[in-house]
């Protein structure tokens, strides 16, 4: 059995990171464990069975804490979701509140995020919701109701300072990422378009879609133009639309994330605090 790396970060203190020793101790696999804590980060090299590690890691989730089962290492590239992920909400679903429609669009945000639904049919139909908003209520639902998500900041600085490129790439609008991008200090933003009518949303979404395929594609682009392995990249979501490009990155991370994503990605935050990923990548939080 190959040895291996879990990396545990603790936001709410000593005693969780006890609890996840004993936890890993007490696990029926007939190995020991070498552990070593610095700060809110706790170590373990390991050899507990395939079997046995996917009910640890989600114990260590409902204990508060956030994992990784990469090797920490520093990465070169992070590509990042938005919504929900970098920010603390779903644009669409806090635009639609102004149009007097939130309930129904997050209800259609909600099933296609936990991939029920087309990504991009959802979208269209969203969107279509929202005709004839004004620009002064996309400013005002920016203003009011978009906030970073714990650790952003920092989060992309430390990233940064340490050489890796950080791109943002959304399922939602230009509108917001280009806010977002420089708010958060992203190298850059991809996502889609409204169109727009008389200064108001036309209900139409300028083609193609970013989607799914999109985001894989977008991490492939810039591995290849900047001659970076996959597996030197990061790549962060909470949606089904984000699996693609967790699943093709070195160090995939499901954040704050639907079930589908938590079950398949090999790193988790469910602190809600970004600044784990410098601990899952060595770095110092």
């Amino acid at each position: 059995m190959n040895t291996q790396t879990l990396t545990i970060i603790s936001h709410i203190g000593e005693d969780a990171i006890n609890d996840a020793i004993a936890l890993i101790k007490a696990a029926d696999d007939g190995h020991d464990e070498e552990v070593s804590v610095a700060g809110k980060i706790l170590t373990v090299t390991h050899n507990i069975a395939p079997t046995i590690l996917p009910t640890i890691l989600e114990k260590l989730a409902d204990l508060g804490l956030d994992y990784s089962t990469i090797a920490p290492s520093p990465k070169k590239l992070f590509i990042a979701d938005m919504d929900s992920t970098i920010i603390s909400c779903e644009c669409l679903d806090e635009l639609a509140d102004f149009a007097g429609k939130k309930e129904q669009v997050s209800a259609i945000t909600e099933r296609a995020m936990a991939g029920e639904l087309n990504f991009e049919a959802a979208l269209k139909e969203r969107v279509m919701m929202l005709k004839g908003l004004s620009m002064d209520a996309l400013q005002e639902c920016f203003d009011d109701r978009v906030a970073l998500n714990e650790g952003a900041v920092e989060m992309v600085a430390g990233l940064k300072e340490a050489g890796a490129y950080c791109a943002l790439v959304s399922g939602g609008f230009k509108f917001f990422t280009e806010r977002v991008r420089d708010w958060a200090g992203f190298d850059e933003d991809n996502s889609n378009e409204f169109i727009y009518e008389n200064n108001a949303l036309s209900g139409e979404v300028k083609m193609p879609i970013l989607g799914k395929e999109a985001k894989f594609a977008r991490l492939e682009y810039l591995c290849e133009t900047k001659g970076i392995d996959a597996k030197d990249a990061i790549a962060i979501g909470d949606g089904a639309n984000d699996l693609m490009m967790i699943e093709r990155a070195g160090l995939g991370i499901a954040y704050m994330a639907k079930p589908i994503v938590a079950a398949r990605a090999p790193a988790r935050i469910v602190s809600g605090n970004l600044i784990s990923v410098l601990g899952f990548c060595g770095l110092k939080i």
